[in-house]
Parts: structure tokens; sequence; C-alpha cells
């Protein structure tokens, strides 16, 4: 019967998530496989933590797809995608926390393109007056994803049951990012649709484990 990988890169996660530095017979045991067949498949750890990375990012692009972020009310596409990231969040937790990463073109181009498409739904909300425009599109994208990583380290961990991440994400997040208007405050004017006005997005790491915060 054929190997699927992406199993086996999952059961990886798991391992490297608790244990960094375990060793590949024991990532191997985990997948349900024999280490000389985890070699066939990834011919070393660097292979094995690459291929992690970009089944990450390609379960985040596919989690902004199916919440169809670039359509409609920005609130709702942005709940949509709290329900279609959070099954991959210990995903999400990997790329945030593995430095070594950082130092993969491939990954940082797919980062790049898939926190764009984040950017362009807050533009978007900021637009449509639904979140703060006095915080950037660009640090709003970074949060959100930083929290969907805090959310899988809280499950691995126990800390936080798997049925309420949801529920926690969104309440989290929606509570700081949702725009409050208020009469008697003055507020500034809506970022430019070009998004010119906003910064440039930063590194997929959380402060936790950012060891350069000019890294893309």
């Amino acid at each position: 019967m054929a190997t699927d990988r992406d199993t086996v890169l999952e059961a990886a996660v798991g391992v490297l998530s608790r244990r960094p530095t375990a060793h590949l017979d024991e990532i191997a045991r985990a997948g349900g496989i024999s280490r000389a067949t985890l070699h066939r498949l990834f011919p070393g750890r660097d292979a094995l933590i690459r291929e992690i990375g970009l089944l990450g990012l390609r379960r985040f692009a596919s989690a902004l797809d199916t919440a169809e972020v670039e359509q409609g009310d920005a609130e709702a596409a942005l709940r949509r995608l709290v329900d279609a990231s959070v099954p991959d969040a210990a995903l999400c937790a990997f790329l945030a926390g593995e430095n070594q990463l950082y130092e993969n073109d491939d990954i940082n181009d797919l980062w790049e393109v898939q926190i764009a498409r984040l950017h362009a739904l807050f533009l978007r909300g900021q637009q449509q007056g639904v979140f703060r425009i006095e915080l950037s599109a660009a640090w709003l994208s970074e949060a959100f994803f930083d929290l969907v990583a805090g959310i899988g380290w809280s499950i691995q961990d126990g800390r936080l049951a798997p049925r309420d991440a949801a529920f926690s994400l969104a309440e989290l997040f929606l509570g700081g990012a949702l725009r409050k208007p208020d009469a008697g405050t003055a507020v500034p004017a809506p970022p430019p649709a070009d998004g010119t006005a906003t910064h440039s997005t930063t590194t997929h790491s959380t402060s936790a484990h950012r060891p350069d915060t000019d890294k893309p």
C-alpha cells in the first residue's frame, strides 16, 4: 500500500513540536513506517522540515481558498477563514516556530503570496469600516497568523480543547480588531485601495520565535 506523505508529515509535526531534536526513528514510528521508508520519502531531516513547511503553506492557501477571502463582507470572510484554518493550526505553529524555514527561498516566496492575500482581506475590511484603521493591515495579518499558530501550540499542549479552538480564535482576534465607532472620537482616514500607506508584510514567525524581524 502506498504511503501517504501528508500523513507522515503530520505525524512528524506532532513529534517535532514536542521534541525538536527527536531522532528520525521516532518520527518514522509515529508515521507508522520504517526509517528506511522515511528516508526514501524525505532524504534527511532538512528535507523533512522543508516538506512540512511546504505542506503548511499549501494547507493555509487551501484555507484562504475555502474561506473565499476575496469575496463579500470582510468580517464574514475572516470568520470563514477561522473555521478553515483551525484544523491545520499545528502546521501553522510549525511554520511560525521553525527557524530553519526562514532560510528557504521556496518557503519565503510561498509565504509572501499567502500573507499578501490576508493583507488584502484586512485592507478591504478597513475600507468597509469593519476593522480598526489605526492598526495597519500588515500588522493585523501577522497578528492573525500568529494567533492561529498559538491555537496550534495550545491544542498540542492540552491547554485548549479542539472543539473550543475556532470560537476562542475568533473572539480573541475580533475583540481587538473590529472597529468600534465612537462619534466623539476622531479617527484617521481609511488606507488607500492600493495599500501604499500600509507597512510591508513581515516575517512568518511569532515574536517569541522571531530571530530577525527583517527576514521575509
